[in-house]
Parts: C-alpha cells; structure tokens; sequence
C-alpha cells in the first residue's frame, strides 16, 4: 500500500506526462484542506477562494518543477501561505511582523497540555467562549504566528514540515508556535482562573 506521500508523487508524475486529470484529483483532495489553511489568513470568504484557485493555478504552472523533494502538500501550502501573503499586502493589509521568541524558551512551554485538557465541569459551560476566546486569540495574530499555529494546532503538521512550508529554520516554527500559545494562553487565563459564574 503506497503512502499519501507516494500516491500524490504518483499524481504529480502523471500531471508532468500530460494528464490533466491527475491534477483535477490533487485540486479534489486538497481543496478543502488549502481553503481551511486560506480562510484562516485572509477572512472574506470570496476572497479566500480567489486566493485558493490562485494558488492551484500557480501550482499547475509551476508542477513541472516539482521534484518531490518534499512531499506535494508542504509545497502546495508554501505556494497557498505566499499566495495569501502577496494578496493581504496588495490589499494593504499586511499583519504587523512578529517578536521572535527565545527558541529554547520553546522547548519548556509546558501550558500547551493545560490549554487542551478543559474539560473539566466547570468549563465545559464555558466551552463556546473558550472557543471564541482562543479564534480571536488567534485572529489577531501577526500573520507568521497565525500560520504556524495554525499549521501545527489544525492542520496537524511536525515541526519539520512546517519549516518546509514557510521555508525558515525549525528553530523559528518553535518560536513563532511558542509565541502563538503565549498569546492564547494569557487571552485563555481570565477564563480559566475564575468559576463559570463569576464570568457572566
């Protein structure tokens, strides 16, 4: 049985011979994973999707090229994050540059575990404003944070692929992740500090 890795390779290969409907497999499979990974940087939704099919033609175009150094979908999502970044700043909203964090400061973040396991009674009540708190949270990230929280917390990617996705050192994706939870931690803290009363 052949890896997702190896099946998209196989897709890829076929794209590079001629055959147009591989890549209409690789749009099917991708497209809803991408527009995740999209709508998460540039909000409109109309707009996500230009940025989306903008990325798959920039992706067909440049697919002869793919050598399969890294797997498919890390370079997709490189071509769909530069995609949306070049469009948020023709629009001129480009995300203010982040602070990078202490990379070994990283490696001991230990409130990441405590932001998952909420499910305590209490909290469960406040469940949909913890949600809300921590889409905010994440929102009103610098875009490089955004992303690779995002990459990392939604779209389930190692910190190796992440580093091939947004092409900087492994170093930097602990950073930038570690600043993304801070951030969502200390939004996360009121709330989970105080009982669920005394939060009406």
């Amino acid at each position: 049985m052949t890896t997702e890795r190896e099946g998209d390779q196989l897709l890829v290969e076929r794209v590079q011979a001629g055959d147009r409907g591989a890549f209409d497999l690789l749009v099917a499979k991708y497209q809803r994973r991408l527009m995740r990974l999209v709508s998460r940087l540039v909000h409109d939704p109309a707009e996500a999707e230009d940025v989306v099919q903008e990325t798959f033609i920039k992706a067909f175009r440049a697919l002869r090229h793919f050598r399969g150094d890294s797997a498919f979908y890390t370079w997709l999502y490189r071509i769909g994050i530069n995609t949306a970044k070049n469009f948020l700043v023709t629009q001129g909203r480009r995300a203010p540059t982040s602070t990078e964090a202490d990379a070994e400061r990283a490696e001991g973040f230990d409130d990441a575990d405590s932001l998952r396991d909420i499910n305590t009674p209490e909290s469960v009540l406040a469940s949909k404003q913890i949600a809300h708190t921590v889409n905010a949270a994440m929102e009103a990230l610098p875009l490089e944070l955004r992303t690779a929280i995002v990459l990392r917390e939604i779209e389930g990617l190692s910190y190796e692929e992440i580093s091939e996705v947004m092409a900087c050192p492994i170093g930097t994706v602990r950073s930038r992740i570690f600043r993304a939870r801070e951030v969502i931690a200390e939004k996360l803290r009121p709330l989970l500090d105080f009982p669920v009363d005394k939060r009406r």
